[in-house]
């Protein structure tokens, strides 16, 4: 049995993280594997025994804390090493990877063969992301695959972020855990998706409203993997054939609007080929940098919903001067970059619409409802080209049986959607607040991704102690965060009837003071 650990020096070629924007100079990062026999760390650490017994003496009067510490520094040496082993138990059959880059959010589907080589059970699969990808990752997802195209069935697999000791700098992992720990000898199928944002850099970086927007992409034609790779792909997707200019890394076929690199064959852990594509993007680069959503409950028997926005056009700046005559009669070739109409999915049954801005109620709007969906069309009050940017707020009601339910404990929970509801949107920063009625307890919410929670107190009409609003924030949202999500919560009916006995009370009042002064006798006599 072998260990593999790590030292500092390499042999191996150097691993290009990073590229300048207008040259080659690179940012390298080295490993060098080294084998020790599992017999030789036995032995080593029984030296280490005999040693520590001759000169028990001699530790008594060490500190603790340097104990403790070369303790540590020995734990650390051997999980480095096992996980090292692991990771030599495991290769890559077949890897497949598609990107789409037909807008502004990356989407790439990863498609990989797994075998265990090993001697005992995997019951993980790691997935690799280089620097520059790491900090504008989405959501990474995975599923298990089984049968064949029309019969292909699709098993959602847990997916959460990990490290490891003796990984490149930088270097971001994800965990997909299997469903059953993968026998020594056995394959299987696992598909990954990830999305990334802010990945497109514009150039130019401005543009004129007349000339189209190119961007460019940096990826790497090897899958950055952990393991041995024996044979891959990669396919890249651009929105039109309008490609400037791309990275060759031979085998390459370009065909249209897709791009082929590979296939490489035998390619060893933590291999790296950077390509960069310029290409024609002219999509909506719309970006929300800041949406509050606020869901009201009411017990009374409705939902109402309230969302601020923060849009801006998150692609080439526009330079010059904008006009309105040339924008409209030339739409197909005037700002073609540019956007004035935006799509919100929202609920079925959705009621008492609203669209205004800061200056006031905006009629450019159409609703379409059925039975299974409702969508909004929006158009602000002027274009968006890059750099650009528009406020406005969205809001309207819902029906309260469709969203409040009771569950078998007899706590009360709200199920709702989570995400933006504009098509194709990023968001930078989201905030849901959920106001809880008057007198609730014990809030609790339960969203299947990771989310910052806080709970606040706002004050409405006739509200005495407040309301408890339940508040979920979380930054780079993309439309797969568009998932239900639960807020459970106890409450006692009586409350209910809290505010209709205040109005009884206010005009109770209201009526004796009336009696009150009407029977007074204010008049001044003599006495």
């Amino acid at each position: 049995m072998k260990v593999e650990a790590h030292v500092a020096k390499s042999r191996r070629p150097f691993i290009p993280w990073a590229q300048t924007r207008h040259g080659t100079n690179y940012r390298y990062s080295c490993i060098q594997t080294h084998y020790i026999d599992s017999t030789e760390i036995s032995k080593v650490f029984h030296s280490r025994s005999l040693s520590a017994n001759s000169e028990a003496a001699t530790m008594e009067g060490l500190p603790k804390l340097q104990v403790a510490l070369v303790f540590s520094i020995l734990l650390i040496f051997l999980s480095s090493s096992i996980s090292s082993s692991s990771l030599q138990d495991i290769q890559i059959v077949n890897a497949e990877r598609r990107i789409d880059l037909s807008s502004h959010i990356i989407r790439v589907y990863l498609t990989l063969k797994v075998e265990n080589t090993g001697a005992s059970p995997a019951s993980e699969i790691l997935v690799a992301f280089p620097p520059t990808q790491a900090e504008n990752i989405a959501t990474v997802k995975g599923a298990a695959t089984a049968g064949k195209r029309k019969k292909k069935t699709y098993v959602p697999l847990t997916v959460t972020p990990t490290t490891l000791p003796d990984a490149p700098d930088g270097v971001q992992f994800y965990s997909v855990a299997l469903l059953n720990p993968l026998k020594p000898g056995e394959t299987v199928t696992v598909e990954v998706l990830y999305v990334l944002t802010r990945s497109l850099e514009p150039f130019p970086e401005e543009i004129s409203q007349s000339e189209p927007q190119l961007v460019y992409f940096r990826d790497s034609a090897i899958i950055l993997s952990p393991y041995h790779v024996k044979e891959q792909t990669t396919f890249v997707k651009t929105p039109s054939n309008k490609v400037e200019s791309f990275t060759r890394v031979e085998p390459t076929n370009r065909a249209g609007a897709e791009i082929k690199y590979g296939q490489y064959d035998n390619r060893t852990p933590y291999s790296y080929s950077p390509i960069l594509v310029h290409f024609e993007n002219n999509s909506p680069f719309s970006v929300v940098e800041e949406l509050v959503r606020e869901v009201e409950i009411s017990h009374w028997g409705s939902l109402q919903i309230t969302e601020h926005y923060t849009l801006a056009h998150a692609g080439a700046r526009h330079k010059g001067v904008f006009s309105r005559v040339e924008y409209q009669s030339r739409p197909s070739i005037s700002g073609v970059s540019s956007f004035k109409q935006l799509i919100a999915r929202l609920p079925p049954r959705v009621h008492s619409v609203y669209y205004r801005d800061g200056i006031g109620n905006i009629s450019t709007s159409h609703l379409r409802t059925s039975n299974s969906k409702s969508e909004l069309e929006i158009e602000p009050r002027y274009p968006l080209f890059g750099g650009w940017n528009a406020t406005f707020v969205i809001g309207y009601g819902l029906p309260l049986e469709d969203f409040l339910f009771e569950s078998a404990d007899g706590k009360r929970y709200l199920n709702f959607t989570f995400g933006c509801p504009l098509v194709n949107t990023v968001v930078d920063k989201f905030t849901m607040k959920v106001v809880l009625p008057e007198g609730s307890k014990d809030p609790s919410a339960i969203v299947p991704f990771p989310v910052e929670q806080h709970l606040e107190t706002s004050y409405s009409y006739l509200d005495v102690v407040g309301r408890t609003v339940v508040v979920l924030e979380k930054k780079n949202v993309v439309p797969e965060h568009g998932i239900p999500f639960q807020v459970y919560y106890n409450f006692n009916p009586i409350f209910m009837l809290a505010e209709p006995f205040m109005l009884v009370s206010v005009f109770f009042l209201f009526f004796v003071a009336c009696v009150t002064y009407l029977h007074m006798d204010i008049s001044i006599r003599k006495l």
